[in-house]
């Protein structure tokens, strides 16, 4: 999949309504750019970091995948976004979302799902990057059962990078929490201070 966001050559510094970028590569310069604010917003939302972006605007038509985005720790916008040019027909490693589909059985049973793992490494060619990889936990049946990254049907061209043992996502248990009884307060053994000290006046004085 592939889209295109339409950027310009960044001098100075990025007006509000934009937010300032940087591209690069093995074969591409580094370039200092201004996006769009809204559109790249709406655009990550939908495509995430494994979806190919065509940038216009430059010399050339450059394509690229989102490599980072760093988010304004005080506003939370996202305040600089970072793209790795890609070449065409030559393999590349990223990182592709898990979406988990179906219902665990085992759930039912009274487990809780458990996603350990919401994302892939993957190396493919860039035609062959899939924008997700699904899960299907509906083989889930018990809290035995576990899926495995090697267990993980891929698209045709891509392989996975992660560790094949790499737990994906299990079904626990429910854990039951046992209420202790509260002990009951033996009222008469709370010695009240006001009365401990008038006790032990009266006491005093009739010793005088």
């Amino acid at each position: 999949m592939t889209t295109t966001l339409q950027v310009t050559k960044r001098d100075g510094t990025a007006s509000p309504e934009c937010i300032p970028a940087v591209v690069y590569g093995p074969k591409q310069e580094s370039l200092a750019l201004n996006i769009d604010r809204k559109t790249f917003e709406k655009l990550f939302k939908e495509a995430g970091e494994s979806t190919i972006i065509s940038l216009e605007g430059l010399d050339g038509e450059v394509e690229v995948l989102v490599h980072d985005v760093s988010f304004n720790p005080v506003r939370g916008g996202i305040q600089h976004v970072d793209f790795y040019a890609i070449e065409r027909g030559k393999e590349l490693t990223t990182h592709v979302g898990i979406e988990f589909i179906g219902e665990a059985p085992a759930v039912k049973g009274g487990g809780v799902l458990n996603k350990a793992l919401h994302e892939l490494e993957v190396t493919c060619r860039p035609s062959k990057l899939p924008q997700h990889i699904t899960v299907d936990v509906s083989v889930l049946t018990d809290f035995e059962e576990v899926i495995r990254v090697k267990d993980i049907s891929l698209p045709e061209g891509v392989k996975v990078e992660n560790d094949p043992n790499e737990t994906v996502a299990l079904v626990v248990p429910v854990a039951e929490e046992k209420e202790e009884d509260a002990a009951p307060v033996d009222m008469a053994a709370i010695e009240v201070e006001g009365e401990k000290t008038t006790s032990e006046d009266g006491e005093g004085k009739e010793a005088e």
